[in-house]
């Protein structure tokens, strides 16, 4: 009689990404590149980058929250007193302390972005707009917070 011939072990098969062998193979770009950067992520970035060019001048902005929420009426502005005015979409606002929270300027992402067409502009508008939500939480001019505002 024929011994059984023991099966012969499978040797590892070629890892495929697909029949043809192509597929994603990793990132496109790693995450330090400024490729993999959302729009949100270098929006907050600039309104960080205004609260921090201010806070230089007016070191009482430490005690401030700053916020991103991408459109009006969502987020921690929403409820009454949320948008007052229907026909103007705000580009920012202030919340005063209140309910276990510090003073809040909330910056609306959509709204500044719809005005803009380049990144410097962008940039220029949410420092503006930053600076208009800092003048009134402290009651002073925006040109006092920002000698440079509107001269850019």
């Amino acid at each position: 009689m024929d011994s059984p011939v023991p099966p012969r072990p499978a040797e590892p098969r070629p890892r495929r990404r697909d029949r043809h062998g192509r597929g994603m193979r990793g990132p496109i770009a790693p995450p330090q590149v400024p490729l993999s950067v959302t729009r949100a992520d270098a929006f907050v970035d600039l309104v960080y980058d205004s609260r921090d060019r201010l806070e230089r001048r007016w070191p009482q902005l430490a005690q401030v929250d700053f916020m991103v929420v991408e459109v009006p009426g969502f987020g921690p502005d929403e409820g009454p007193g949320g948008v007052a005015d229907e026909e103007t979409v705000p580009l920012g606002r202030v919340l005063p302390a209140g309910g276990g929270h510090r003073d809040r300027i909330v910056i609306y992402r959509r709204p500044v972005e719809i005005r803009t067409k380049s990144r410097d502009e962008r940039a220029l508008l949410v420092h503006e707009v930053v600076v208009e939500q800092v003048a009134e939480l402290l009651g002073l001019a925006p040109e006092s917070v920002d000698p440079r505002y509107g001269q850019e």
